[in-house]
């Protein structure tokens, strides 16, 4: 079957990948565009695949920052790189760690414009929960990233470089096996809407899962989508990650105020193309992500309702406890509603584990996410 075609995002055209100004960014690019540029610098043909091997291994292997650390390249070679290129992350602009070691990353990006990164350390691993665009048009009523205006999606370099300003962050180049690495899976859960920037995620992903750059498996790589059903296919056969749905509700009338894009597609379309995911099964399940809302969604009618929705799709339901936010028009159902609900869908044979907030205290937690100087800014304008 035919991958299904790109959509256009609502609002306003995105382009693929801005326009660069001044030398070309290497990180991000896959190997074929690394290798065309290298000959367009001058790099002879019978040489342009292992020049690319070793920038490749260099870049995503080693951690390089500078044509400079390069040193099994000619000191020539090396000029003429960094005369034509640039190894630029994102800039760090703050880091806050909080009680339980979560670390929050305030990144700038080309014009300006500012994403957050979450680090999240476990027992069993450590996760790194990355942004796609800078802001989100989405507009979930529960989200605090849904309050921040849309201004781009992010570059493939820029996705991709969430990842290796991490790991420079930590410490974590040299690590292996992948199990001994800090960063050892990778959400892509955090500002944006990854199924409305399909390509940049992809190439990044694709760098991501590469044995011979940042080598993790697509197990370990988590996309979550609220729904941009036309995209959900391709994403499955051109990524190949595992799947997560935002979908926060059981009946169209509140999804649609919880999470607008239902009003476009709704949750009989959104889980028709869950059924339609490459290699679904027990050992690759979706992953439903709900927010338990007190009063909202939260009831034991609600909760027999989805088991219903996703009866014969192989999946788990991690129950989110609603994570307020400054002006938050919801309440975090209680513990013994959440208990409740719980115990209903492990009864249908779902799992169903709560996940424990992590980062509170930085604003790190799930739907909390929203650029500081966004929040400056808003603080700033008259009432």
């Amino acid at each position: 079957m035919p991958a299904t075609a790109p959509i256009t995002q609502d609002l306003l055209t995105i382009p693929r990948k801005a326009a660069p100004e001044g030398p070309l960014n290497l990180i991000g690019l896959p190997r074929a565009e690394l290798r065309a540029a290298l000959l367009a610098i001058g790099t002879p043909e019978a040489q342009a695949t292992m020049r690319t091997a070793q920038l490749w291994q260099w870049i995503y292997g080693k951690g390089a920052r500078s044509f400079d650390e390069m040193t099994n390249l000619a000191k020539d070679y090396r000029r003429r790189l960094a005369e034509n290129f640039t190894l630029d992350r994102p800039e760090l602009v703050t880091r806050q760690v909080s009680a339980d070691g979560t670390r929050k990353y305030l990144l700038r990006v080309a014009g300006g414009g500012e994403i957050e990164t979450v680090y999240i350390p476990e027992e069993d691993r450590g996760t790194l929960c990355i942004s796609s665009q800078i802001g989100c048009t989405l507009t979930c009523s529960f989200c605090h990233t849904g309050t921040q205006r849309l201004v781009r999606n992010l570059t493939a370099a820029e996705i991709t470089g969430q990842i290796l300003l991490a790991r420079d962050d930590l410490g974590d180049w040299g690590r292996t096996p992948v199990e001994k690495r800090l960063v050892s899976n990778i959400v892509l859960m955090g500002m944006g809407e990854p199924l409305y920037n399909t390509d940049n995620v992809r190439d990044a992903m694709r760098i991501a899962m590469d044995g011979e750059g940042l080598a993790l498996s697509r197990r370990r790589i988590t996309l979550s989508t609220s729904g941009v059903v036309p995209e959900i296919e391709r994403a499955g056969s051109e990524i190949g990650c595992l799947l997560a749905i935002s979908l926060h509700a059981t009946t169209d009338e509140i999804r649609d105020r919880l999470v607008p894009i239902n009003r476009k597609w709704k949750i009989a379309e959104l889980l028709d193309a869950c059924r339609r995911w490459p290699r679904l099964s027990n050992a690759e399940r979706i992953t439903f992500e709900y927010v338990m809302l007190r009063d909202v969604n939260d009831s034991d009618a609600d909760a027999r309702r989805l088991v219903k929705l996703i009866a014969g799709i192989p999946a788990k339901i991690n129950l989110i406890p609603f994570n307020p936010w400054p002006g938050a028009p919801y309440e975090r159902s209680t513990p013994e509603r959440i208990e409740a609900f719980a115990r209903i869908v492990n009864r249908a044979g779902y799992a169903s584990p709560v996940r424990t907030p992590r980062g509170e205290d930085i604003m790190a937690a799930c739907g909390q996410l929203k650029s500081a100087s966004e929040r400056t800014r808003r603080t700033r304008q008259p009432a």
